[in-house]
């Protein structure tokens, strides 16, 4: 409020629960509206070893879970890590980042105030096309950065 650039990290699931945890600690939502520009959450997914890397089939209840319809996956090639000295036999080497934004503009200010639920101010963000961290992490494994089972491993919600 004072026009300074403050930068803080919570433990949340995503980017909408921090409003949440700001209100649980006593911040007032017409505090929260006035004063956050950008909400982001982030995780790290473990890197697929380039030494082991090689072409698997998903299935369909994996593709589920992703969130991705057959005909998206189709002609896309998906990696997993075999095992090798390389990596220590998982199949893993090193980590990159997955994330997802929540820019608090005038209509999910106007949300915070009235007091929607988290899943409301979600599904506004949503529908203004910001992804998730289930999003971020899907573009990473269409790019054989990751696998998708470490994607629904760290970035899986279980209301979605």
């Amino acid at each position: 409020m004072t026009g300074h650039l403050v930068l803080s990290t919570f433990h949340t699931n995503d980017a909408p629960s921090t409003i949440s945890r700001l209100t649980h600690m006593g911040v007032e939502r017409y505090l929260l509206s006035s004063t956050l520009n950008l909400i982001v959450a982030q995780r790290l997914v473990r890197r697929i070893c380039d030494t082991c890397k090689e072409p698997v089939q998903l299935t369909e209840d994996t593709l589920r879970r992703l969130r991705v319809d057959r005909e998206r996956a189709a002609g896309a090639v998906f990696y997993r890590g075999k095992g090798c000295p390389a990596c220590g036999q998982t199949g893993y080497h090193g980590r990159l980042p997955i994330f997802e934004f929540l820019a608090v503009d005038e209509d999910i200010a106007e949300r915070i105030i009235s007091g929607q639920s988290e899943t409301e101010i979600r599904r506004a963000a949503r529908g203004k096309g910001y992804g998730d961290l289930l999003d971020s992490g899907v573009r990473a494994v269409f790019q054989g950065q990751t696998t998708a089972e470490e994607v629904i491993r760290v970035a899986s919600m279980s209301e979605e």
